[in-house]
């Protein structure tokens, strides 16, 4: 790689962990023994403020300072400032995950705190939902459609990977649990007898 490009790979970095954070109406943000709490309609998202940046609350913006400088100032600010920015949108909106059942006889029923799940094994899987975690089986799906919904972007993603794994969707016809809106890449099956 030549000089010109090295100097314009280094010129074109991101500079989102700059901009500050707009916080909706009826969004808090408290600060404490190294700590950062998020209120909202939501709920309430908490973690470690990660190290060598600052963080302040000013006018109904969160903005977020690097302790050191350089590169290293840059990554932990865009870090953290992408973490805070998750916490917020999370008790501000939630997130939502879909996922589909595809399979004949797949279904998926929810009892208590718990999602039971028919994946064509000889047994249900019972899956418990994580705290803060809400589950839906619309009726009109039949049982092959989960919407998920909560404040945390990590745990949201974490149970919804999990559930895709009890039966991740197999390359030949499809079946398994998939997100909404996944393309499953399909391989043709074997033909028949080859010719002589």
């Amino acid at each position: 790689m030549s000089t010109a490009s090295v100097a314009h790979a280094e010129t074109i970095q991101s500079r989102v962990g700059k901009r500050p954070i707009d916080l909706p109406k009826g969004v808090s943000v408290s600060l404490a023994n190294g700590k950062i709490e998020i209120k909202g309609p939501k709920g309430t998202l908490s973690r470690n403020v990660p190290p060598n940046v600052d963080v302040k609350v000013d006018a109904g913006k969160l903005s977020v300072l690097p302790t050191i400088t350089g590169r290293d100032g840059a990554r932990f600010q865009g870090l953290a400032r992408a973490l805070f920015a998750a916490m917020t949108k999370g008790v501000s909106e939630g997130y939502v995950k879909e996922l589909e059942l595809v399979g004949t006889g797949y279904r998926a029923e929810l009892k208590g705190g718990n999602l039971n799940l028919a994946l064509g094994f000889s047994h249900p899987v019972s899956l418990p939902l994580p705290a803060g975690v809400s589950a839906k089986v619309p009726a009109e799906s039949k049982g092959t459609q989960i919407i998920l919904e909560g404040a945390d972007k990590e745990v949201m993603g974490q149970i919804a990977a999990k559930l895709r794994d009890i039966r991740p969707p197999e390359p030949y016809g499809g079946k398994g649990v998939r997100y909404k809106g996944e393309k499953v890449r399909q391989k043709a099956g074997k033909s028949g007898g080859k010719g002589k």
